[in-house]
């Protein structure tokens, strides 16, 4: 029932249907048929427990008199229409509703309306000074700047885990979960989050190539990759694919909400301990292009002669080569050069 749409505290029926009264009274709002009926459709269907069925497809066909053949994907009257109410609310209870005892607002990527008390508490409201307005105000409108969060995890407990975490933090919204990397991609393209946390290891299409395929479709697309592995191989290659963030699972709850924040502020993460062991190894742009040719073919047991003939040089410009090679990789021979090249993600298994 409306509990179901409640955080921070119980609020009754009546008193989200007093408050919708109020938000219709006022022309910010009413001056819209379109933001009125979304708002009608959206809070009914809550109230009468059936937020899970409030989809782009659903509001859609229902309040937009779409057809059935009717594709989010290809009209983008839901989202826009979202946006622009969740902009009218702000600008509401900015103004005539700051004084308001009861706050309705829709996070970012959700078409779930969400109830809750203005306080914070389910107390009554605080006396109108001018203190108490500025709070409540403040508490409202945090709600339409979350960080909205997409969530790529196939193990229910540390999917569930994330869930709580975030969801505990006011600046924060999971907007929604994916199992597998080709659910990720669908869930991606119908919420447009600011973060996803990508796990490296998932079933049908693996964490990198979702990335991959994320980012040719959405280039600013910001992903962490979420993950066991501590390879360098494996963390060179997703920084080097576009991953704004790799974390490890063990780390501390703070380090994951810091690092969501530092990554949607614009920066890049990797631990330091890291980051360190990279400072101290030769990267990708220490080894000429000619150097990395030789040490691609040199991983395919080709020998000195059809590494020349192949690359149309010479077995002296080979021989030369593979020296410098493994002097800046600090290898003992070509076998040990493949496999510490292999280590650094200079060469994919």
């Amino acid at each position: 029932m409306a509990s179901e749409a409640t955080i921070n505290g119980h609020v009754s029926e009546k008193a989200v249907r007093d408050e919708l009264s109020r938000i219709l009274e006022s022309p910010i709002i009413a001056q819209s048929d379109r933001l009125v009926r979304f708002l009608r459709f959206t809070i009914d269907a809550t109230l009468s427990g059936r937020a899970e069925t409030l989809k782009e497809y659903s509001i859609g066909t229902e309040v937009y008199d779409r057809q059935d053949s009717f594709n989010p994907s290809d009209d983008s009257i839901v989202r826009s229409e979202a946006r622009r109410l969740r902009t009218k609310l702000k600008e509401y209870y900015e103004s005539s509703g700051k004084n308001d005892p009861v706050v309705i607002c829709y996070r970012p990527g959700s078409y779930v309306p969400v109830f809750r008390h203005s306080d914070q508490q389910g107390a009554p409201p605080l006396a109108a000074s001018s203190t108490s307005v500025s709070t409540r105000s403040d508490t409202a409108i945090a709600a339409f700047n979350a960080i909205r969060i997409l969530s790529v995890e196939d193990h229910p407990v540390f999917r569930e885990g994330l869930r709580t975490i975030i969801s505990s933090q006011p600046d924060m919204v999971l907007v929604a979960q994916a199992r597998d990397g080709v659910q990720a991609m669908t869930e991606f393209r119908q919420h447009h989050p600011d973060i996803t946390l990508m796990d490296l290891r998932l079933p049908r299409t693996n964490g990198m190539d979702a990335m991959t395929a994320i980012r040719k479709e959405f280039p600013k697309a910001r992903i962490v990759m979420l993950t066991t592995t501590d390879s360098d191989s494996d963390i060179q290659r997703a920084m080097r694919a576009g991953a704004s963030g790799y974390v490890f699972k063990s780390a501390p709850e703070e380090e994951l909400l810091g690092v969501i924040r530092s990554v949607n502020g614009g920066r890049r993460y990797i631990p330091p301990d890291v980051g360190a062991r990279f400072a101290e190894q030769p990267g990708r742009d220490s080894l000429t292009e000619s150097e990395l040719e030789v040490l691609h073919l040199v991983r395919e047991g080709c020998p000195d002669k059809q590494i020349a003939n192949e690359l149309s040089i010479s077995e002296a410009t080979v021989c030369s080569d593979l020296k410098k090679l493994m002097d800046k990789l600090g290898a003992r021979d070509r076998t040990h050069a493949v496999t510490i090249a292999v280590r650094l993600g200079l060469l994919e298994i």
